[in-house]
């Protein structure tokens, strides 16, 4: 039998449809991904892809937290691969590859998923995330416009390829396409986070404050990812100065702790990007955070030694600093330089270091620390207005640099 995508699946028909549902959760950024999930696997245990399915949503975490269950679930996979279909068995050979921290061999084997089977999701989506993550924009939407003769006008492929578009500077496109595909599906959150992109690239706070109220009403049932689309909003507001709007949006929105989101995953790595480049963009403009930092410093402790996202490491220590915690930013930098990952310690660790110097009011150090990492920002992945954050700490440093001199 085939999946939404008309793609042979090895399962039982009960399987089928719950693992289908699961994919429209998985694409769609819904809170109820891992009840379809796992009611796909209670459905059949022997579905190798439907372990797949869980071993990718727990790694998407990036938290060594959830490798184990991964492994767990590949080890599932594998042992069910006997009877599945060549596309399920590359799907079990990525997954082992990413279990084992070989990232650029798990998107070389969903390349060759998307080059036989091109209306693979799946791939689609694990390519277009970890290209993001690993600050690879051009092959993020190259990976994208290979595969686009054969998804027409799926909203959910267009709101991909609009963010890509955004990224590697095609505004105008990237607004068409995002658009298009929020007409299509009001739901579409990475469509109106497109949009949201480039309506925040090109200084249009207005306009971006009305297209994401305007769409607000359509994200009942989101997770996670619906934080982001508050962070942009309080971005825009804190681009008119709107600082007690940008709190409200902190407090009660994207970093509300009382929330069942928040609550499930108080350390999920992006809130912790959207909260922490947030309080240090404010401090930067003269607002106090007050206690709001704490919080994040005691996640960060929690954290020391987990490399498997590099652009929230200068997050972490964005806290650790503002708390006044040297002993754990020493032990965080210590782990970070024992990772093993070159972007890690040859970009991660001195952006680290600059950050913690900039809350010492080490200026000159800051200067010295980030001015040959310029050009190399972009591989700690993120966003461009994500990574902006860094550029406004070099650029205060330099500026208070040079007064002083």
């Amino acid at each position: 039998m085939n999946d939404t995508y008309e793609l042979p699946i090895s399962t039982t028909a009960v399987a089928r449809d719950a693992f289908n549902r699961a994919l429209k959760s998985f694409t769609g950024y819904d809170a109820d991904l891992p009840e379809h999930a796992q009611a796909a696997l209670q459905a059949d245990p022997q579905f190798a892809l439907g372990h797949c399915l869980w071993g990718y949503f727990m790694l998407l975490a990036y938290s060594r937290a959830t490798v184990p269950a991964a492994a767990d679930a590949l080890r599932a996979a594998t042992q069910h691969a006997g009877g599945a279909t060549p596309r399920e068995r590359a799907h079990v050979r990525a997954l082992e590859l990413w279990v084992a921290g070989d990232l650029d061999g798990a998107l070389r084997e969903w390349e060759e998923i998307l080059a036989a089977w091109p209306r693979d999701v799946l791939a689609v989506r694990l390519t277009h995330a970890n290209y993001f993550w690993l600050g690879r924009q051009a092959e993020m939407r190259a990976s994208l416009e290979r595969v686009a003769p054969h998804w027409a006008d799926d909203s959910g492929f267009m709101a991909c390829l609009a963010f890509s578009l955004e990224e590697t500077g095609d505004y105008d496109a990237a607004e068409r396409m995002g658009r298009r595909a929020v007409e299509l599906d009001p739901t579409e959150v990475w469509g109106a986070h497109a949009v949201a992109h480039v309506l925040e690239m090109q200084g249009r706070p207005a306009e971006g404050i009305a297209w994401l109220a305007g769409l607000e009403p359509h994200w009942h049932g989101k997770g996670l990812f619906v934080h982001h689309l508050w962070w942009h909003r309080a971005m825009f507001h804190l681009a008119g100065r709107e600082f007690d709007a940008v709190l409200e949006l902190y407090d009660q929105r994207f970093r509300n702790l009382a929330s069942p989101l928040t609550s499930a995953m108080p350390d999920f790595y992006v809130d912790v990007q959207n909260a922490a480049s947030m309080l240090l963009r404010l401090e930067l403009r003269g607002v106090a955070a007050g206690a709001r930092w704490e919080e994040l410093a005691d996640k960060a402790e929690a954290r020391i030694g987990d490399c498997l996202s590099a652009w929230t490491l200068p997050h972490w220590m964005m806290a650790l600093a503002a708390a006044g915690r040297d002993a754990p930013a020493r032990a965080m930098l210590d782990a970070m330089k024992e990772s093993g990952s070159p972007v890690v310690s040859e970009v991660a660790v001195p952006v680290c270091q600059a950050v913690l110097a900039h809350r010492r009011g080490e200026h000159e150090r800051v200067v010295s620390l980030m001015s040959p990492l310029i050009g190399r920002l972009q591989e700690l992945g993120g966003s461009h207005a994500q990574r902006d954050v860094l550029a406004q700490l070099f650029l205060d440093s330099r500026s208070k640099a040079q007064r002083a001199a």
